[in-house]
């Protein structure tokens, strides 16, 4: 069974704006219908009561004279009488004088106009009498003396306005589906102008290919809704733009440094078999291509090591007892410089706690100290030590080497960089040690930056961690 095709934004918000005006117009026109037909029903009852008014005051013994009460109101009145219709009645409901127009129906006198007409008050009614009509007609008490002497009722037959609330009706059956019908066009309409520029957006987007990450999307320049989408699409095409370009570089320097010791250890694999050769000269070059196999075995672990840091921590986040692990990797940090007369100290450790991956940060702090121990000459001193800046913990490793150019401050982060190649030889390192390290700070929620020493030449660098 295929399943629906959802609508699009465009449709959805035809839709959605279709359907509230709808809902405003149907809202619109009962509220407008009730107080149309409030109206006429007003009208009709204070013309009921002016008529009644009028043969209350007029009295049905004078205008009999005249040719009854019908007759003496026509001359009032005028065409204001012409379709009303009354009766007269004593307090107990026996019928006095009825109007042609009634023929053989009356009004009915019901029990809430009785308590009324005791009152004083009159009464609106709408009724049904005998020959069907349905009638609207008022119950207006006549006193004299002080006592109830007569009920006037006037009635209108209601046709008429129920004739006009039906034409409004006809009406409006017609004019709300038009509306409704250009509400919908409008909708459409106003939708594929509104969307018009995200259409143009896509269209952008879909073109920018991970050859051309360099293009961007080019802004309206109303600061709105859609430009801020364009900002935040063209931030992440720079990003993604900056990490395609470090994937690069770190693919290329990565097959370099790959294909050096490779070319070595099959050069002196050939020359060894180039010749005869004494066992010895053999193992001299067995032991050659063993340290070119290690240095790619290490450089393998490293690549692994690199990836896996960035990934961020494996398994679940422990508690780390942050003063212990310093302490155990100052105890590395002495073996390390124990054959290059360096001298390693601990500062300050204060007790601190972190959640993460504990053998995580302790080759990130491990590469920092060994990084230190080998670039410090003879003499020079490694220190480091643990303290809590703000919410942060604090790890700085500081030594009394050269130093680092504030110009590649950065660099030294990124990977397969050496400053000074010769060394690099010497120690044999694949300038990864600061890219793990500073991948696994990152991975930690934390950073790794190098600072200028308060106090002399040298580095300093810290890795700063959340703390629990």
């Amino acid at each position: 069974m295929s399943l629906m095709r959802p609508l699009s934004i465009r449709t959805r918000l035809t839709l959605w704006y279709t359907s509230v005006l709808l809902s405003i117009l149907l809202v619109i026109s009962a509220v407008s219908y009730s107080i149309l037909a409030w109206n006429l029903e007003q009208e009709l009852d204070a013309s009921l009561l002016t008529v009644a008014h009028v043969l209350r005051d007029t009295g049905e013994a004078d205008a009999e004279g005249r040719g009854g009460p019908e007759a003496a109101l026509r001359d009032i009145l005028g065409p204001e009488f012409y379709d009303k219709f009354f009766q007269l009645v004593d307090p107990q409901g026996a019928l006095g004088y009825r109007s042609s127009q009634l023929r053989n129906s009356e009004l009915p006198l019901t029990a809430r106009a009785r308590e009324a007409a005791r009152r004083g008050r009159p009464t609106f009614e709408t009724v049904t009498v005998a020959d069907g009509r349905t009638v609207r007609m008022v119950t207006l008490p006549v006193t004299r003396d002080g006592q109830l002497a007569q009920l006037v009722q006037v009635g209108i037959d209601r046709h008429r306005t129920e004739r006009t609330l039906s034409r409004y009706i006809r009406t409006l059956v017609v004019l709300v589906p038009i509306g409704v019908a250009l509400a919908a066009i409008g909708g459409a309409l106003s939708a594929r102008v509104a969307l018009a520029p995200v259409d143009a957006i896509s269209r952008a987007a879909r073109r920018i290919t991970a050859q051309g990450l360099a293009r961007r999307i080019r802004r309206r320049g109303t600061d709105d809704e859609l430009d801020q989408l364009s900002d935040t699409l063209n931030a992440m095409l720079a990003r993604l733009e900056g990490a395609f370009t470090e994937m690069h570089r770190f693919t290329a320097d990565a097959a370099h440094e790959l294909r050096s010791p490779l070319t070595a250890l099959k050069g002196g694999l050939e020359v060894a078999l180039r010749t005869e050769r004494t066992p010895e000269e053999y193992r001299q070059a067995l032991r050659s291509a063993l340290e070119d196999v290690e240095r790619l075995i290490q450089l393998a672990e490293d690549l692994l090591l690199l990836s896996r840091s960035r990934a961020g921590p494996e398994g679940a986040a422990d508690r780390v007892e942050l003063g212990p692990l310093v302490l155990d990797v100052f105890d590395v940090g002495l073996r390390l410089a124990a054959g290059r007369s360096v001298s390693i100290r601990a500062g300050e450790i204060t007790p601190l706690v972190a959640r993460g991956d504990a053998l995580g940060l302790r080759r990130a702090l491990t590469n920092l100290v060994d990084n230190a121990v080998k670039y410090t000459p003879a003499g020079g001193t490694v220190e480091v030590s643990l303290a809590k800046d703000g919410e942060h913990a604090a790890i700085t490793v500081e030594d009394t080497g050269p130093g680092v150019d504030p110009a590649d401050a950065e660099r030294i982060f990124q990977p397969f960089v050496r400053l000074d190649a010769a060394r690099a030889r010497d120690t044999g390192g694949a300038g990864l040690g600061l890219t793990i390290a500073r991948a696994i700070a990152f991975a930690h929620g934390g950073t790794l930056t190098l600072e200028p020493r308060p106090t002399g030449p040298g580095s300093r660098v810290v890795m700063r961690l959340p703390l629990e």
